[in-house]
């Protein structure tokens, strides 16, 4: 189905299922196909939501870099859940979309039956320079995105022996992750790259979730470990799951063990709701 925003933003969702609704948001230059391999399986228990951010995939991608924010991909994230019926639903947001679905989480609290925060943040990443973000971001602003990409590729900051391993052994894969970059704005990625990396630190605010929550985190995405453990601590009740041999992606390098925990996750919420 194709939802419009309120600012004229067409973006492409997927329903699969029947359920309580949950809405899975993909993460900086990825793609709703970045939930498929577990979508057919999640839908038998749910009704699974996916979409394409604006600027991704077959979303629109506006030229204007003030059509690009955290603040406006949360409201696009309400926006999907409203066309799809769905007054409280699970969220599920992996790196740019765990930053998101913070911002969604805190800004519609009552919405939220149950959150995923999954290889992501509670303000700027760890081990970021901002500055060097902002040039990179001027750069391909003035250099176009295949001028980006090969500077973005000089120097590969989430490039982990998982995703190494995934790219050798899934055939496939690299066709895939090309794909994505293909379809993505360039005006979209400078935006929210300078956007992430100037947001604000909201570890604080955390504490004021009163949703389950689950904290998911690969054991080799680095840049996002401690961020992960700091946001379990802080969410009253929250649970860490560290994946094994995995890295920024779990549900494609590890996904027994990221839909194991994912289920046992929704399984707890399915119990807590059944006794309400």
């Amino acid at each position: 189905m194709r939802v419009t925003t309120d600012d004229g933003v067409g973006l492409e969702v997927g329903v699969e299922g029947e359920g309580p609704g949950l809405v899975l948001v993909h993460g900086f230059g990825g793609a709703k196909e970045d939930f498929s391999d577990h979508v057919t399986a999640l839908a038998r228990r749910a009704r699974v939501v996916t979409f394409d951010h604006r600027g991704h995939g077959e979303s629109d991608g506006p030229d204007d870099v003030a059509a690009y924010s955290l603040d406006r991909l949360a409201a696009d994230v309400l926006t999907v859940a409203d066309a799809c019926g769905l007054d409280r639903f699970r969220l599920l947001g992996h790196s740019m979309g765990g930053m998101t679905v913070r911002r969604a989480v805190l800004e519609a609290p009552g919405r939220i039956e149950a959150l995923v925060l999954m290889d992501t943040s509670s303000g700027p990443v760890f081990g970021l320079d901002p500055d060097l973000i902002d040039g990179a971001a001027e750069y391909g602003l003035a250099e176009g995105k295949a001028a980006l990409k090969e500077l973005l590729d000089s120097s590969p900051v989430l490039d982990t022996p998982a995703y190494q391993q995934l790219l050798e052994g899934r055939a496939g894969y690299q066709e895939f992750q090309d794909a994505k970059w293909g379809a993505l704005s360039v005006v979209m990625w400078c935006a929210m790259a300078r956007d992430m990396a100037h947001q604000p630190q909201q570890l604080a605010s955390l504490s004021a979730v009163d949703c389950p929550t689950l904290v998911i985190v690969g054991d080799q995405d680095k840049p996002f470990i401690r961020d992960s453990r700091d946001m379990a601590e802080t969410i009253p009740g929250a649970r860490l799951v560290v994946i094994p041999d995995a890295g920024h992606s779990p549900q494609f390098e590890n996904p027994d063990a990221w839909i194991a925990a994912l289920s046992e996750f929704l399984d707890r919420v399915d119990a807590v709701e059944a006794a309400v």
